[in-house]
């Protein structure tokens, strides 16, 4: 599958680091660019038919390169309670946040887009996170000492707070950092 990626220009639509870094991983070259995009969902859709049209609409953006490949991904996180929760706005909105998820178990959703050859082709990932109690301390320590505001359900699980806070998980680990690379392996696999 990489070979025959090789001749072909890929683009990631995200700026997020962590994606950049996961699709680095799997041996791909890819270029960076982001377009605006409008992120309004129906409210009625369910959580991981929200993301999915987001991502969508993300790719959409990339009409004009359909001689590329172009990757598009979004992701929520959704509470115990089935709040969609996406990234604070404040500290004081991602401390209220992990006090929410301690202690319960969470969903993380990725919808990945991607678009080759004029074809667009979407997948949903949904992983189980269970957070151990949480006390106040650990919450604000986290906040205060990492990056909660640019990150679904005010956490990033490679970080501080998933090695201290997470029980356990159940799915692919990579979702929850933001892009789910087995899958993403496999369905490229399909597409090319």
């Amino acid at each position: 599958m990489l070979e025959n990626l090789k001749n072909k220009t890929i683009i990631l639509g995200s700026q997020s680091p962590r994606r950049k870094q996961l699709l680095s991983g799997l041996g791909i070259e890819f270029e960076v660019e982001v377009r605006e995009t409008d992120e309004y969902v129906d409210p009625s859709l369910s959580a991981p038919e929200a993301v999915r049209q987001i991502a969508l609409q993300k790719v959409k953006a990339f009409t004009d390169k359909s001689d590329c490949l172009v990757i598009c991904a979004d992701t929520v996180v959704v509470s115990a309670a089935g709040e969609i929760l996406g990234k604070p706005r404040t500290e004081a909105e991602a401390k209220q946040t992990l006090r929410n998820l301690s202690g319960q178990k969470h969903l993380v959703i990725t919808a990945v887009a991607l678009q080759w050859r004029a074809v667009v082709h979407s997948f949903v990932e949904t992983t189980s996170v269970y957070f151990h109690h949480l006390d106040q301390d650990e919450i604000d320590y986290y906040v205060t000492h990492f990056s909660p505001l640019d990150k679904a359900g005010s956490y990033g699980i490679q970080e501080w707070i998933g090695l201290i806070g997470i029980e356990k998980i159940e799915g692919e680990y990579n979702n929850v950092v933001g892009l789910p690379t087995a899958r993403l392996y496999q369905e490229l696999k399909k597409l090319t």
